[in-house]
């Protein structure tokens, strides 16, 4: 497995911020969890639509790592696994919430190539 020679050089609390809920599909899973509560895999890739298994399961054991993300295991047959946010996780949304309301007031939508993770997220009806 790979491991980076160097420790992530992170030098205050905005970089710490940007690094457990930053990147392309991080605020998106937290923003599934949040909204759905408590999810399987395939039900979170699903709401995803165009994430590989990969980057989800990257994304979800750095989530994990960081104590956003509680994965939870089920002793049955077959296996059963479920994803929810943690309470240092659930504390993360309304900072997301911000960073919506704000992007909302700057941003240019373009219909044509919305996402449609962001198409869910309506940021006049972000729940306070």
């Amino acid at each position: 497995m790979y491991k980076p020679k160097l420790e992530k050089d992170i030098r205050c609390p905005l970089e710490y911020g940007l690094d457990v809920f930053g990147g392309k599909w991080n605020s998106r899973i937290i923003c599934v969890l949040a909204a759905k509560e408590t999810l399987r895999y395939s039900e979170l890739r699903k709401e995803l639509s165009n994430i590989t298994d990969a980057v989800l399961a990257a994304s979800l054991k750095s989530l994990i790592k960081n104590e956003i993300v509680n994965r939870k295991s089920y002793d049955e047959i077959p296996p059963r696994v479920e994803y929810s946010l943690t309470e240092k996780g659930v504390s993360v949304v309304p900072i997301l919430q911000s960073i919506c309301r704000w992007s909302g007031a700057y941003y240019k939508e373009d219909k044509e190539n919305s996402m449609l993770q962001c198409q869910k997220c309506d940021y006049n009806d972000i729940k306070e």
